[in-house]
């Protein structure tokens, strides 16, 4: 039944077995306390019976609650009691929607999952000091009930520090403001923000019932996140920090084990784990922790101007066996759903808007397939013999020329598992286990043996379907057509004034300036010449730790530039030709922070920029009067922003970057209306705002706006951003293979596409974003682009595939409730290819696509035995390897 756990003055349920909501097992312990009277009895699994128990622990739950205990030792998580290898998966709550959340849950539970794993997101929560926001998709402790009611566990990292390729690596960059501060370190100011935010997180968790011992879903907590990856320089501060750290988390009472990832040493009793691609090396600080792996890495990010990455379903699942082969006890796969980056949230910098991470669920949330299918069914091969992992010991052959055999044996009730490992990466290998059988073992694999004598997994051996994805347009085939835009262009003429609501002898930090309510800052300045011989033809030169430089010169854009090849600062330079007299010199930086950027600095900051006249004159206008631009609006706050030399100006933070941005002309509802213009539509303009009405597409399929055309700037519809867009920014055309090799160790440069082409095109428009009347479409243009090209469209099925060995079963789907309308290609026997491009062996049996028609054709979902007795004889010989290939289309 569920391991539920009931414990009162009043009653003491205990039942054996799953998590609340299974029910399994022949028969149940029942221990009943009434008034401190025991009565002892067993139960048979009737249907009467079970609701009995049940109806006893719901009694006893409306008292005090379920109750769940943690511990573990190295061989296991233990849970009530029971000895558990458990699987988890990342999703971040902030990307997604709390309406996608059931469905994420749901198909993540369906891969063969025990636990989902998030961050917490502190920028999001406290955006400004003492000012908290858990609302709508920031809801964690919602987040966290409906993974609960999915039945499974949670697993908490607060860091606070996140990385996570998110903006400032999680931190709200008011703490960069705060005198005296050093992120992550034994500073005292730093620590008291990160404990009050610390110990908020867990007393909501705890007011909310959601830890173990509660009978909530949380069974381990992390605290920091990766800093022993960094901490060298922090030298004997970083070392008293990471102490503190445990004995902060540990007084909190939480009252389940805590975690410190790539944190080798991790005070007791903090259990060191591991992150990265492979994590079958890694061994505990302490010998009696158990192997943990909180990181292993399903793909890798997208940056802009990056080709897409992409790490196999082989691969993946090798890295897991592998781990499990070794001593493993949990993994966590970063990411299972990796989703969108919504808003300003994407860090690096140059982290794109899409996290899809190549994630067993894609950005979506539909299976990647195969490799959600082909890790469910790894996930359910390790799970069948937990027993002999969990309670044996193991033993270790190497067999030669990169092959191990590692055998687990549980002497007290003679079980056995053996794992066959091929860690060569050309050579496959025939190995004769005597009484044990003959296995084949492809290059860089693992099989995995139940009994020793039965293979029922091996990682290189897929067979699940695969699926190909399409975009569909939305409505006729030139959608792009039935967009009808109106624009306005972003009131920039203020800017060429040079004067702002404040000035300062110097160039300011970005960060530090804005407090990062926008990724804009101007920076403005007079130039008075007099000789307008040595300057009609000069060069204005700047140095900038900004990602994105606009420049003016007397109201005209002179250019515009920005980091390549991941670089963080580059020189600008452009030549100008002033005039007599004043001129006006207009700076847009433009920028987003990422990880550990404490204490870099972003912006202009410091400089220098000079003009560069004729025979070698010059002038260093960093310690010109600047001015910073701030638009007046009644009502608003004004703030202080404390500059790191004592000096305080004042800002309307709400104003600090775009006029659009404060005008909300993204924003139907915004108080302030905005004249737009249908006259005229500018193509290539920058700094240009469009707006354009679209209904929703119909149906239920994940919707996406395709951005071809446009340069770089922000989407929002109906008010919600969809992030930044940056379609002009080019993959490099070199490095991409039309085919990927699984075999040997994955890095992100490995199996990448998308050469030539832009980083992300197609942006996610969550369907709670959409209405089923009018919906509102507005982009923000920062370099120039052309709306006509924009079009709306759904990602659908566009086709699936299998490529399954003899002795398994095929299962295809068309999934969201489609049908499967016709089979392209079926063989039986030796056929080569892959999906798109199946063809034809030297042997196959005869009627296997009449066979496959009539098992699949019009239905969701089709199962099919690979074997002869379905298909009949192949005349392949005993000595082939036979498959079923089959491509269907949807």
């Amino acid at each position: 039944m569920a391991n539920l756990v009931a414990r009162t003055g009043v009653c003491n349920i205990r039942c054996s077995g799953g998590y609340p909501g299974d029910i399994h097992g022949s028969c149940f312990r029942l221990f009943v306390r009434v008034q401190g009277e025991v009565t002892d009895a067993i139960i048979k699994s009737s249907l009467m019976e079970v609701l009995l128990v049940l109806s006893l622990a719901l009694l006893c739950s409306s008292v005090s609650g379920l109750t769940t205990q943690v511990s573990y030792d190295s061989n296991a998580l233990v849970i009530n009691g029971e000895r558990r290898v458990l699987f988890s998966g990342s999703i971040h709550y902030p990307r997604s929607t709390v309406d996608m959340w059931p469905d994420l849950i749901r198909k993540a539970k369906e891969g063969g999952l025990d636990a989902i794993e998030t961050y917490i997101f502190w920028d999001r929560h406290e955006p400004k000091q003492g000012e908290y926001d858990f609302s709508g998709n920031l809801d964690f402790i919602k987040f966290f009930k409906t993974v609960q009611e999915a039945g499974l566990y949670v697993v908490l990292r607060i860091g606070p520090y996140v990385c996570a390729e998110w903006n400032y690596g999680g931190f709200p960059v008011w703490l960069h403001n705060l005198q005296g501060i050093e992120l992550r370190t034994d500073n005292a100011i730093y620590k008291n923000e990160m404990q009050k935010f610390t110990a908020k997180i867990v007393d909501m968790c705890k007011e909310a019932k959601l830890f173990a011992p509660q009978g909530g879903p949380i069974i381990l907590a992390q605290i920091e996140n990766e800093y022993g990856n960094i901490m060298g320089p922090y030298g004997e501060a970083g070392k008293s920090y990471i102490k503190w750290c445990a004995q902060m988390a540990l007084s909190l009472n939480a009252g389940v084990p805590w975690i410190m990832c790539q944190q080798d040493d991790a005070p007791q009793p903090m259990i060191n784990t591991c992150n990265g691609f492979y994590c079958d090396d890694f061994k505990p600080n302490n010998p009696k922790s158990p192997k943990m792996w909180t990181e292993n890495w399903t793909g890798w990010f997208s940056g802009w101007g990056d080709k897409q990455p992409h790490r196999t379903a082989e691969d993946l699942a090798f890295s897991v066996a592998r781990f499990f082969q070794t001593g493993g006890v949990f993994t966590n796969y970063y990411m299972y759903h990796g989703g969108t980056n919504f808003g300003r949230t994407s860090g690096g910098p140059y982290i794109a808007t899409t996290y899809d991470y190549d994630a067993p669920l894609d950005e979506y949330g539909n299976p990647n397939q195969p490799k959600w299918g082909h890790l469910k069914e790894l996930h359910a091969a390790i799970k069948s013999v937990q027993k002999v992992l969990t309670n044996g010991t193991s033993t270790i052959k190497e067999l030669g020329n990169g092959v191990n055999l590692t055998t687990y044996a549980n002497n007290a009730t003679g079980e056995r598992v053996c794992f066959l490992s091929n860690l060569n990466t050309t050579q496959d290998a025939n190995i004769d286990l005597q009484k044990d059988g003959k296995y084949f073992v492809p290059a860089w694999s693992v099989s995995i043996l139940e009994g020793c004598n039965k293979e029922i997994h091996n990682t290189a051996k897929v067979n699940t379907q695969s699926t190909v994805m399409v975009k569909k347009p939305e409505g006729t085939e030139n959608q792009s057509a039935q967009l009808s835009w109106q624009w306005a262009a972003e009131h920039i003429k203020d800017s060429f004034t040079g004067r702002g609501k404040f000035t300062a002898p110097k160039l300011l930090e970005q960060k530090g300036t804005t407090v990062d309510v926008s990724d804009y800052l101007w920076y403005m300045t007079r130039v008075d010449i007099e000789d307008k011989f040595s300057w009609t033809n000069a060069t204005l030169r700047v140095n900038t730790t900004g990602h994105v430089l606009h420049a003016y010169v007397n109201g005209k854009l002179i250019g515009s530039q920005w980091g390549k090849n991941g670089m963080y600062n580059f020189t600008f330079e452009k030549n100008v030709s002033l005039k007599s007299g004043t001129n006006t010199l207009a700076l847009l930086s433009a920028t987003n922070y990422g990880a550990r950027f404490d204490l870099a600095t972003t912006g202009i900051v410091g400089g220098p920029v000079q003009l560069i006249g004729k025979a070698n004159a010059s002038m260093d206008l960093s310690s010109n009067q600047w001015s910073y631009k701030v638009i007046d609006q009644e009502g608003i706050q004004e703030f202080f922003v404390p500059i790191k030399d004592d000096q305080t100006i004042y800002a309307d933070l709400s104003n600090v970057g775009l006029n659009g941005e404060a005008l909300q002309m993204y924003n139907e509802k915004s108080p302030r209306k905005t004249r737009w213009s249908s006259e005229g539509i500018p193509i290539s303009r920058p700094m240009t705002w469009y707006k354009t009405t679209f209904k929703a597409p119909l149906g239920a399929d994940p919707v996406v706006v395709d951005m071809q055309g446009m340069g770089k700037g922000h989407a929002w519809v109906n008010g919600h951003s969809i992030g930044r867009f940056w379609p002009s920014f080019l993959a490099s055309s070199d490095g991409c293979n039309s085919t990927c090799d699984y075999r040997g160790t994955y890095t992100s440069e490995k199996c990448v596409s998308n050469c030539g082409k832009p980083s992300q095109r197609w942006y996610h428009v969550p369907r709670s974003f959409l209405r089923d009347e009018t919906n509102m479409l507005v982009l923000f243009e920062e370099i120039g682009g052309n709306p006509s090209q924009v079009s709306f469209q759904t990602i659908t099925v566009g086709s699936t595939c299998g490529n399954t060995y003899e002795g398994n079963t095929l299962e295809l789907s068309c999934q969201s409730g489609r049908t499967i309308s016709q089979i392209q290609f079926a063989s039986f026997g030796d056929p080569q290819g892959t999906c798109g491009s199946f063809k034809k062996g030297s042997c196959e049996a005869a009627n296997t696509l009449s066979i496959v028609q009539k098992a699949c054709v019009g239905k969701e979902v089709c199962t099919i035995n690979v074997s002869e007795a379905t298909f009949g004889s192949n005349n392949c010989g005993s000595s082939s390897i036979k498959r079923l290939a089959v491509q269907a289309a949807c």
